[in-house]
């Protein structure tokens, strides 16, 4: 690692310390530690969500920039984030029709897999031309993708009773939730953990598969199995997230692209970096949601992040199409 992205790494962990510590004093009365240990579990669970929720969506986007040779590609953008909340209604639908009781039904990660993997591949089969991936293509056969299946998460809600369609609309816009049981915070952070590590270790290989096939090929890069694994990965990553927290956008997008712009392109650097400013996005968004009251109840962070994001977005693409 060079002393630039040794510097920007530091940098960017002090900056998620900052956020932590202004999270655990945000009140809805303004900054205030926490005066008892209740409040204090709380807040630590609503971080370490938000935490976990951050970086996988930042590596997510970071494995599918890889994958597709797209620094567009991200996973709200391309349909992963809704596709995997699409799955995780159409699951409590069923369960609802097989048992007639929504109270005792936690949604499994499957569900939430399968729509991820199932949005991923539909997106890079239509988002081809002449059998190359078209950056335009892509990004228009997520947009269409996203914009279906989050009419399916609207139809398969008016199917639910009251209590269902409560449940479901978390799975429209991303928000962090109190009821988060710390066991699926755990098993998604530690899954996270896993691809962060797999993907840093294995920098090099990424290096190369983000470039042309013959180039990746002329340093032995399996390209097969990197593909698979980026696939996998990203679609996992993408489901655990939807899973704790419902459908976050942009920040698999914005993440990675702050992170190049100030330590470059290398992946042995750029995936913990990214995860870590993911992290961070979110912890500072939540603390946001507390402090800022508009008089209408918690505004979803999903909310918050699209409305962020989204410029941020039409940017790239506007740089993106002026590039020869």
């Amino acid at each position: 690692m060079s002393r630039r992205e040794a510097i920007v790494l530091s940098a960017i962990a002090a900056l998620s310390a900052l956020a932590i510590a202004l999270r655990f004093a945000a009140s809805p009365d303004g900054l205030r530690w926490p005066v008892d240990d209740f409040e204090f579990d709380l807040r630590a669970l609503r971080i370490a969500c938000a935490l976990t929720v951050g970086a996988a969506l930042a590596i997510s986007g970071v494995m599918l920039q890889a994958l597709l040779r797209n620094p567009l590609a991200e996973p709200a953008v391309l349909g992963l984030t809704t596709g995997a909340g699409l799955g995780v209604v159409v699951s409590i639908f069923i369960a609802y029709s097989a048992t007639g009781s929504i109270l005792l039904y936690a949604p499994p990660a499957l569900p939430a897999l399968i729509g991820a993997l199932g949005a991923l591949a539909i997106v890079g089969a239509l988002g081809q031309r002449r059998g190359l991936i078209d950056p335009v293509s892509l990004i228009l056969v997520g947009v269409v993708l996203s914009l279906i299946c989050g009419a399916g998460i609207v139809f398969v809600q008016h199917l639910l009773p009251d209590r269902g369609v409560a449940m479901a609309t978390r799975w429209v816009t991303g928000s962090i939730s109190d009821e988060t049981p710390w066991r699926r915070i755990v098993a998604v952070a530690a899954a996270t953990l896993v691809a962060g590590s797999l993907a840093t270790t294995f920098s090099r290989a990424l290096d190369a598969a983000a470039l042309s096939d013959d180039e990746a090929r002329s340093v032995g890069v399996p390209l097969g199995l990197v593909r698979a694994a980026l696939f996998i990965g990203s679609g996992a990553l993408t489901a655990g997230a939807v899973l704790i927290a419902g459908p976050i956008g942009f920040v698999g997008l914005v993440a990675p692209h702050a992170v190049r712009r100030l330590s470059g392109p290398r992946h042995r650097s750029l995936v913990p970096a990214s995860a870590l400013l993911g992290g961070a996005l979110i912890v500072l968004a939540d603390a946001g949601v507390r402090l800022i009251d508009l008089g209408a109840g918690r505004m979803p962070i999903g909310a918050i992040t699209a409305i962020l994001g989204g410029p941020a977005f039409l940017w790239l693409l506007r740089r993106e199409r002026l590039q020869p």
